[in-house]
């Protein structure tokens, strides 16, 4: 008998044994092909089973979350969501994430390690943290100035600090609210659909997303290039530069909107936007050297994020004279996001070095206290620092007596340089408007902030016009805003 039960007790023992081992198998080895098989909802319920942390601007959340009482619980909520949209993205039950919400959603959702005070023991239990918040570097009154401005209009507005890259706004026109697209019922669907195919493109962020001609404003480029080559050395001295220029190689004759810009001097070229004298001077600096110059600006870089990932925005450099010539006025193939164009009039501001800007100050547990900071962010010498002076002073003629002056700030120095860029088949299109600036208060020691406004649909339709007197107004209040004027 004894006999009879000591065989039953080993079967027991190895039948036991195979389920340990099977469940083993289920849940070590077969792990990842349950948790990505579409039936099973555990992850997605346990994703919106606890409140959403917050996106942070100016101490105060621009986000929330709504308890809904469904399987899917929380949704997400937007505060001024359309006026927030390019820098929150949204956060949907049913499209997933875009922008902050995609690149801080770790620290959102409550998954990021750093979350918990034991992060190892965190990675074992795989639980969620109390949610975290993302604070933002933006300027609240920036924002609201440059969203104000735009007014609907299609077209872009980025602002940063200098010193630091901070950026201070980031605004997109037209622009969407994030919470139609939080939940997952078919409202949702209908307003995605809606979205999706609206021809003025809502959800496109052109403030890093789109790249535009530059137009005029990449004589500020063209300009540093001139100057640290040597092929100039006196912005006053005039300059070898007929009017018309007849682009080289060919029988094509450029052309002036401004009067007396044959063989005008630096100065008086770039007050007047002069593109015979500035098309002229990209063919004397050469391709090399107007490449090195444009990728030292940033131009031609894939990598940059704030942390989400930012349009390419490119200076050809297989070009002939011809094409180099439009090229060095902001055409043929150059094209820039708004973003980069801040980062060239900040380069400017700083004595000639340029900061990677960056969006988030910090993220934070739910009781505030901080898990990271914004960390170290690179600093690269663009120009002589005697070059971006001279360009401080040119920008700065600009505003007081040439095509910006509808940017100039009472009790501040402001410099600036409008664009128009063509576009179109045979450059039929309106001319998109363009102004980049910097600003410093005359009670300060540097330059607090720098501007880059485009604006496709501007009123004006020819020359600098459309520059100074659409883009130009706008700055100057998103400036005006940081200023505290």
């Amino acid at each position: 008998m004894g006999r009879y039960i000591r065989h039953a007790c080993a079967f027991c023992t190895l039948l036991l044994a195979a389920l340990l081992a099977n469940a083993a198998r289920v849940q070590v080895v077969q792990s990842g092909v349950y948790d990505g098989n579409p039936y099973n909802r555990r992850a997605e319920i346990a994703r919106y089973g606890q409140p959403r942390g917050d996106i942070l601007v100016g101490g105060e959340p621009v986000t929330g979350s709504v308890d809904t009482g469904e399987q899917l619980r929380y949704e997400r909520t937007y505060k001024n969501g359309p006026l927030f949209a390019p820098v929150t993205g949204f956060s949907s039950q049913s499209y997933g994430s875009t922008f902050l919400e995609q690149a801080g959603d770790g620290v959102l959702s409550g998954t990021d390690p750093m979350l918990s005070p034991l992060p190892l023991w965190k990675d074992v239990t795989r639980g969620a943290s109390p949610a975290g918040d993302v604070v933002t570097t933006l300027n609240r009154a920036a924002q609201e100035a440059a969203y104000r401005g735009l007014a609907g209009r299609k077209g872009a507005v980025a602002a940063i600090e200098p010193a630091t890259g901070r950026v201070l706004a980031l605004v997109s026109s037209p622009s969407y609210d994030p919470g139609e697209l939080s939940g997952n019922g078919e409202a949702v669907a209908s307003a995605w659909a809606r979205l999706t195919h609206d021809p003025e493109k809502p959800m496109l962020n052109r403030a890093v997303r789109q790249t535009y001609p530059p137009g005029s404003t990449f004589k500020v480029v063209t300009a540093a290039a001139a100057l640290d080559a040597g092929v100039v050395t006196d912005v006053d001295a005039r300059t070898d530069s007929p009017d018309p220029y007849r682009l080289p190689g060919t029988r094509t004759r450029l052309t002036n909107e401004a009067d007396d810009c044959g063989d005008a001097s630096l100065r008086s070229a770039f007050e007047w936007s002069c593109n015979t004298v500035f098309a002229k001077l990209g063919v004397d600096v050469g391709v090399k050297d107007m490449l090195a110059t444009a990728e030292a600006f940033g131009f031609n870089d894939a990598r940059l994020r704030i942390p989400f990932w930012v349009a390419r925005s490119t200076f050809d450099p297989r070009v002939d004279q011809a094409q180099l010539a439009l090229s060095s006025i902001g055409q043929y193939n150059t094209r820039a996001t708004p973003l980069q164009m801040a980062m060239v009039a900040a380069a400017v501001a700083d004595r000639g070095q340029l900061r990677t800007p960056y969006l988030v100050e910090r993220t934070t547990r739910w009781n505030g206290e901080t898990v990271a900071g914004s960390g170290s962010h690179p600093v690269r010498q663009v120009m002589n620092p005697s070059t971006a002076e001279r360009l401080k002073e040119l920008m700065a003629d600009v505003v007081r007596e040439g095509t910006g002056t509808r940017a100039a700030i009472r009790g501040a120095l402001v410099g600036g340089k409008t664009g128009t860029a063509q576009h179109g088949v045979g450059n039929s299109g309106v001319p998109y408007a363009w102004f980049v600036s910097w600003a410093q208060a005359d009670d300060s020691l540097e330059p607090q902030v720098a501007v880059a406004v485009v604006v496709e649909d501007a009123s004006a339709n020819r020359g600098e016009i459309s520059g100074g007197g659409d883009a130009a107004p706008i700055a100057r209040d998103v400036m005006r805003a940081v200023l505290g004027r």
